[in-house]
């Protein structure tokens, strides 16, 4: 190796980034070691920007182009050397490239719930997330106030810094809005436009902007949404009387269509249903204008009989004794055992004296039911 490889190396010649990262947003060039020749060639992507560090101090800011590296091109750096026209030696500095391409896809989270008043549901705690785009537009503001002398900044680094602030102005317009929580949903693009306008002050301190903003999902603590989704239940039902009648409906078609015990299963239907419409406070059946008759009265005891149909009370002679009183369903007793006959007296009130059973219209038809004796 010659002496002149040697010297060579030792001089860099061209000066360029080939980003193949995603997250990157500021690479420093290798330059220890070495001086950069005079006339070497920059070149600088679309979405970059090459800035020089010379003796800690920021001196060229390169936009997106080819440069030849002359005194003519480098005025800040001619300056601080006090360089004449006429420099052609090798210098040093340091070169850091600037990604000021969009970082999409960032997202941002409240860590810890968001106390807020709501005019309907009083105090609640809030969560939100969303997503967000940053870009650095002031590379140099950027290299000084965040980056430094770090030789590969990444977005991770400063996005919690950035969620920090998110999540501080957010919980402030959310405390401020007045917006109810039921009313959230449908105005996140103007939340999301506030939050934006808020942290632009902050953000632009950094020489980075938030291009697009968004909140994704504003959502209350779990045990709170099962009660919203009950008291949603209750709206969706609506008339409870239709719903008793459905609800009654698939019971019975449920038990039906259990073959192992149809029957039980179709009493214990019937009798959800009906205690359904009694907890409801009206009675079973009534959506469809059918109001049936109680069973009780307000006082527990069964009502009297409709006037008319009062069952009649007969005294009976048996063996020269005046039995009873005896209703219908007895006599009928009577006279499938035989002590009740054609001949029988009887007397009920209001009649004038003893008439054989057979005579009465009233207790003739208890007769005609029994079968004739068999034959001998």
């Amino acid at each position: 190796m010659s002496i002149f490889d040697i010297l060579g190396g030792e001089f860099i010649e061209v000066i360029e980034w080939v980003d193949d990262s995603r997250n990157t947003m500021v690479w420093r060039f290798d330059t220890v070691g070495r001086a950069i020749k005079y006339g070497a060639k920059l070149t600088v992507r679309e979405g970059q920007t090459a800035v020089f560090i010379h003796e800690g101090q920021l001196a060229d800011v390169f936009t997106p182009g080819l440069y030849m590296l002359e005194t003519n091109n480098m005025p800040v750096m001619t300056r601080l050397q006090h360089w004449d026209h006429g420099f052609r030696s090798p210098f040093k500095s340091e070169i850091y490239f600037v990604n000021t391409t969009r970082f999409n896809e960032m997202k941002w989270g409240t860590k810890n719930p968001i106390m807020a008043r709501d005019p309907e549901f009083g105090p609640v705690r809030l969560r939100a997330f969303g997503t967000y785009s940053m870009r650095v537009t002031d590379p140099a503001r950027f290299m000084t106030e965040i980056v430094g002398t770090d030789g590969e900044f990444t977005s991770d680094e400063i996005s919690f810094q950035i969620r920090n602030v998110i999540v501080q102005e957010f919980s402030r317009m959310i405390a401020g809005s007045g917006i109810p929580v039921l009313d959230m949903a449908a105005n996140t693009a103007d939340l999301g436009k506030l939050v934006a306008d808020a942290i632009k002050p902050v953000i632009d301190e950094y020489g980075l902007s938030i291009p697009e903003f968004y909140i994704e999902n504003i959502s209350l603590p779990q045990e709170v949404e099962k009660v919203l989704d009950k008291r949603t239940s209750m709206g969706i039902i609506g008339d409870l009387s239709r719903y008793r009648e459905y609800a009654a409906s698939e019971a019975m078609l449920n038990a039906s269509n259990n073959p192992g015990g149809a029957g039980a299963g179709m009493g214990a239907a019937m009798g959800a249903a009906m205690g359904m419409g009694m907890a409801a406070g009206g009675p079973w059946g009534q959506g469809q204008g059918q109001q049936q008759v109680p069973a009780q009265n307000a006082a527990g005891a069964a009502p009297p009989p409709l006037p008319g149909q009062q069952d009649a009370q007969w005294h009976v002679a048996i063996d020269g004794q005046a039995r009873g009183p005896f209703g219908q369903s007895q006599l009928q007793q009577m006279v499938t055992d035989g002590s009740l006959t054609r001949e029988t007296l009887v007397w009920a009130q209001g009649r004038d004296g003893w008439t054989a059973a057979g005579e009465i219209s009233e207790l003739s038809r208890l007769f005609s039911d029994i079968p004739p004796p068999l034959p001998d």
